[in-house]
């Protein structure tokens, strides 16, 4: 089952601030949505929430692999020593192979 704030991000097509326009809340049966003050669209119902299941997965799926890429990646500091010390080609190459290695789905 898809995490409710994924569902939210696809239902709203975009990331909402998780603070102020869209609170959540778990009392230990699942989380729902307590508070809506998100202003493009009305409060999704949980049909409209539970269709999105499929795009919601998608989206997690793609933050888990943008995160591993960022590991491997390392930070700007080691990338810009790698390119230094490589060049920019065999850094291309060394991004690519990450990419490949963790997969984004298409959205």
């Amino acid at each position: 089952m898809s995490n409710i704030d994924k569902k939210i991000i696809a239902y709203l097509g975009r990331t909402p601030d998780f603070q102020t326009e869209v609170k959540l809340q778990d009392d230990g049966q699942g989380a729902y949505i307590k508070e809506w003050n998100a202003t493009d669209k009305p409060k999704p119902t949980d049909a409209q929430l539970n269709a999105l299941s499929s795009q919601a997965t998608t989206l997690e799926n793609n933050a888990i692999a943008v995160a591993n890429r960022q590991k491997e990646y390392g930070s700007i500091a080691s990338q810009i020593e790698f390119i230094t010390e490589k060049g920019l080609e065999a850094w291309k190459t060394n991004v690519q192979s990450i990419k490949t290695k963790y997969p984004k789905e298409s959205e």
